[in-house]
């Protein structure tokens, strides 16, 4: 059952990670859109839904299963894992602060430039490179 928890964990893993770099790339050309034009409203729905149909459930079943592992397989006490535990921790945290930015381009008060949308996307990038290479190495 463990081998089918863990491939479950991988394609939760990805569907999130894809919507986590997706999300900040609407919000670079949704700043170029005027407010209450037929394009922001359209963004606004693709935002939405990319949230709630796709990240916050990806989301959900990757702690689920992923807790799962931890336990059944005593990774807690693995240098490795509590040094990705962080690492996923502040993922979760940057997901919590895209749900923020859904919310003020949802309601028209958005006040970050599109350069601050092209930085912030490559933070989900670099964490989840230092998860994989945690995960994968097991490096301490």
């Amino acid at each position: 059952m463990y081998e089918w928890i863990k491939a479950f964990h991988v394609i939760a893993v990805i569907s999130w990670m894809a919507g986590m770099l997706y999300l900040p790339r609407l919000f670079v050309y949704h700043c170029e859109a005027e407010v209450g034009s037929r394009q922001s409203e359209t963004f606004k729905v693709m935002e939405r839904r990319l949230l709630k149909g796709i990240i916050n459930p990806a989301m959900i079943l990757t702690w689920l299963l992923g807790l799962y592992m931890v336990w059944a397989g005593q990774w807690y006490l693995a240098g490795w894992f509590q040094v990705k535990f962080a690492l996923v921790l502040i993922m979760s945290g940057i997901h919590g602060f895209f749900t923020r930015c859904v919310r003020d381009f949802a309601n028209d008060r958005n006040t970050r430039s599109q350069k601050f949308y092209r930085i912030i996307n490559e933070v989900p990038t670099i964490l989840m490179i230092f998860i994989v290479i945690l995960v994968i190495v097991k490096p301490f």
